[in-house]
């Protein structure tokens, strides 16, 4: 089994806390994805568990054994960096048979494990070639292929994919995707990439200043955020946040509209934040008009349009059609169904339920 735990995780540089009582359970075989803005602390969080940071606080547990004081070659993990750290010099059966260094196996015994890893990542016809005679995506398959031939209980991936193009980057996103389904192996993976998470993770763990926002399923951070913070984060454009005063069941928005928003548990007066993804935001008729404004630039995306625009000052982004798309300098009505909204508290930032 390759539970992984974290307990009361905590991190400090030179008396600052950059790591907050981080706790964490990864079941066994699972996919889980360490998402949030650059200082967030998922990098620290990741090196912790590799034992190339120190622990202040807190214990790490891999497979059912504490593992705080443990060399990185005893905790049972295997990891890929975001340089792919492949000597040049070797040939990819060298480079992935690294990974088995210190391994008791036979020499036919590691050529086995190789040829099976190879067989797995398709790359058998490559063994023979050097990192020269690579791209991007086969050199990086090469780097996850010296941590998979050791079968470690834990994979750890910070932010693998970070140097590669935007259609390698899709493609090796699929790649790691598939190879999960067929090893099963718990997998820790760091990103800065909310789209990387959402399309690769089992769950998502959302952080910011080295506290943990949210953990779970793309679609439950996606949809039911737990403050504002993941709401804006999580989803590409953002969600919009229109200003607004909780009373009687209702938002009152800055441009004096009403929304309904029965049953909420909020006191009367409340500033609060109403919170509206841009595809649930379209063009409305005057009369069904959330917010009136006008179109600063829309984005052609083919199927759809992204709509920007100015309402009383503040940028508000829609969904509108991909044929015959409002232009620059339209007015424009946006109409949106209360039940899509989302309703945060101001000042924490919390969602109010």
């Amino acid at each position: 089994m390759s539970h992984l735990a974290l307990r009361n995780l905590v991190k400090v540089y030179d008396k600052t806390e950059v790591l907050h009582s981080i706790n964490l359970d990864v079941a066994d075989g699972e996919f889980v994805v360490l998402v949030g803005p650059s200082g967030c602390g998922k990098s620290t969080t990741l090196r912790m568990i590799a034992g190339l940071e120190e622990v202040t606080g807190g214990e790490i547990e891999i497979a059912g054994r504490v593992v705080n004081n443990l060399e990185p070659k005893d905790r049972d993990i295997a990891m890929v960096f975001q340089n792919y750290a492949i000597y040049p010099h070797m040939t990819v059966r060298k480079n992935i048979s690294f990974g088995l260094r210190s391994s008791k196996m036979t020499k036919a015994q590691k050529d086995a494990r190789i040829d099976e890893v190879a067989g797995i990542l398709g790359m058998t016809d490559l063994l023979a070639r050097k990192p020269a005679q690579l791209s991007g995506g086969q050199r990086q398959r090469v780097a996850i292929g010296r941590a998979m031939v050791r079968d470690p209980a834990v994979f750890l991936f910070d932010e693998p994919l970070s140097n590669l193009d935007a259609q390698l980057r899709q493609q090796m996103r699929l790649e790691i995707k598939k190879l999960h389904r067929r090893v099963q192996n718990t997998i820790i993976f760091v990103t800065h990439d909310q789209v990387e998470a959402m399309t690769m993770a089992d769950r998502i763990v959302i952080m910011k200043d080295g506290h943990i926002q949210q953990v779970g399923t793309p679609a439950e951070v996606y949809h039911t955020p737990a403050n504002s913070f993941v709401a804006q984060f999580i989803g590409a454009p953002s969600m919009n946040l229109l200003q607004g005063v909780y009373a009687d069941g209702a938002v009152t928005l800055f441009n004096g509209v009403t929304v309904p928003m029965p049953g909420r548990a909020a006191r009367a007066g409340l500033p609060v934040h109403l919170g509206v993804r841009p595809e649930d935001i379209r063009p409305a008729a005057n009369g069904a008009a959330l917010l009136s404004g006008t179109v600063s630039v829309a984005e052609p995306l083919g199927p759809e349009t992204l709509i920007y625009v100015d309402v009383n000052g503040k940028e508000i982004i829609a969904s509108g059609p991909g044929k015959q798309p409002p232009k620059a300098g339209d007015a424009i009505g946006l109409g949106a169904n209360p039940a899509d909204m989302h309703l945060f508290d101001a000042a924490t930032g919390e969602v109010i339920a």
